[in-house]
Parts: C-alpha cells; sequence; structure tokens
C-alpha cells in the first residue's frame, strides 16, 4: 500500500504554504507544485522534510505548460496520491470597464480553467481520492472593483459542485472559501477595518481557522459539494458594501 501524497498547488506562498505545512503534519508527503515562487518553495519543501515527510516541488507555469505532465510527474513520484489541493490564484483588480480580454485570460486560465482540468486529469490518474478548491468568500456577493478574478472564483464555486457530482463517488470534491485571514500586501489599514466592521465575530482571522477547516473537509467522509464559508460571517452580512471605496 503506499503511502497516502497531495498534490498543492500554489504550496509555497500565502494559505497555499499553510495547507502543505498542515498535510505533512496530516502524515502526507507533499507534491508542492511552485511557479515563480522557487526560493520559497525550497523553504517550504526544507521544512516539510523536517516533518519527517517526502516533499518534491513540481514548477509548472498555469499558463503556458501542460498541466496532465504536471499531474503524471506527480503520480509516478508519489503513486499514492490521493489528494488534489487547488491553492494557486492570479489576482488583478480592476471594475468591468477597465477589464480587458487579457486579463479575463490570465485569472480564469489561473483560477478556474486550471483547477477544473486538474481535477479531471487527478480523476484519470486516481482510484478514489479527494479534491479541494480554494476559493474567496467574495463569491457570495458582487464587489466589481475584482471583475475577473471574482467572475473566475464564482466559476470555480461552480465547478466544484458540479465536479462532485460528476465524480462521485470515487472523488470527495469540496471546497473552502477563506475571508479575511492573510490579506494582500497593497491592503490599507482602511480596507481591513472596513472588512473587519462587516464581519459579524468583529475580527480578523488567521490561517489556523483554515487548517481547521482543511482537517474537518479531509476527515468528514459524508462532505461532498460544499463550499465551506471561513470568514467570521462576512458572507451573509455584505452584498458589496460600499465596495466602490476600496478598490
Amino acid at each position: 500500500m503506499h503511502q497516502q501524497a497531495a498534490l498543492v498547488t500554489g504550496g509555497a506562498t500565502r494559505l497555499g504554504r499553510h495547507f502543505s505545512k498542515a498535510l505533512a503534519d496530516a502524515g502526507y508527503d507533499i507534491a508542492l507544485h511552485v511557479n515563480r515562487s522557487r526560493e520559497e518553495a525550497e523553504e517550504v519543501a526544507r521544512v516539510i522534510r523536517a516533518k519527517g515527510r517526502e516533499c518534491e516541488i513540481f514548477p509548472c507555469d498555469f499558463l503556458t505548460d501542460d498541466l496532465n505532465a504536471l499531474l503524471q510527474s506527480a503520480t509516478q513520484r508519489f503513486p499514492g496520491l490521493n489528494l488534489l489541493l487547488n491553492s494557486a490564484s492570479a489576482y488583478e483588480p480592476a471594475p468591468i470597464a477597465a477589464t480587458e480580454l487579457a486579463m479575463l485570460e490570465t485569472q480564469f486560465r489561473v483560477n478556474m480553467f486550471t483547477p477544473l482540468l486538474l481535477t479531471r486529469h487527478f480523476a484519470e490518474a486516481v482510484q478514489e481520492g479527494q479534491v479541494i478548491n480554494i476559493i474567496d468568500n467574495k463569491v457570495a456577493y458582487h464587489q466589481y472593483p475584482y471583475a475577473a478574478y471574482l467572475l473566475s472564483k464564482k466559476s470555480l464555486a461552480e465547478a466544484t459542485r458540479m465536479a462532485a457530482l460528476e465524480f462521485a463517488p470515487r472523488l470527495r470534491i469540496n471546497g473552502i472559501a477563506p475571508g479575511v485571514v492573510l490579506p494582500a500586501s497593497q491592503r490599507t489599514s482602511d480596507y481591513i477595518e472596513w472588512r473587519i466592521d462587516g464581519i459579524p465575530l468583529k475580527r480578523q482571522g488567521d490561517p489556523d481557522h483554515l487548517v481547521q477547516a482543511l482537517h474537518y473537509v479531509l476527515n468528514n467522509a459524508f462532505v461532498a459539494g460544499q463550499i465551506l464559508f471561513v470568514d467570521g460571517g462576512e458572507s451573509i452580512n455584505l452584498e458589496g458594501r460600499h465596495s466602490e471605496n476600496y478598490s
């Protein structure tokens, strides 16, 4: 019987880094996808190996490279691969009025087409397993200053539900939608305060909250086709409130 393993896209930075380490703690060997963040990936790999787990880095540019080749390389290296965690993301803010075709192509390619196609290839390669897509709690409303990004994530949420139906019972497919946990570096304190004001729990989250959600989705065998919002209730409280002021 092969050792269980996970392919984590975008697993070297931001939330992906926390997910990679948490999966190693849970007993998974890690196929660590990276695009440009090679130095960060090497550091994450060192940490994972120090935990007694195996980790190999798999470079892949989702705009140009062969996704099936990535999946095949990961399964050859880790025959026990039984988890695909799609955490890689592309983000470029712009309202619809300023959205160009290239922005749509890039963000849909990384945020929606790649997770969908990797899920297809994963389903072809494994007998059974899980797919977890990292989405965004903003799919619950319509902050138009992030049009291409948010539309791509909304599409990923629907693709998650659709794939959960198509590939059950062999694959259990779910999503996690983080709220204000690791804001991008360009975010101002005013923006963070505005977001927290709309969160019923009146606080910012931390990566441990998402790791707990990851464990829940991994370990509850009767959960399928769900998008788990981990956002302090923000997604049930807002409908793009004054979003034009905080692009």
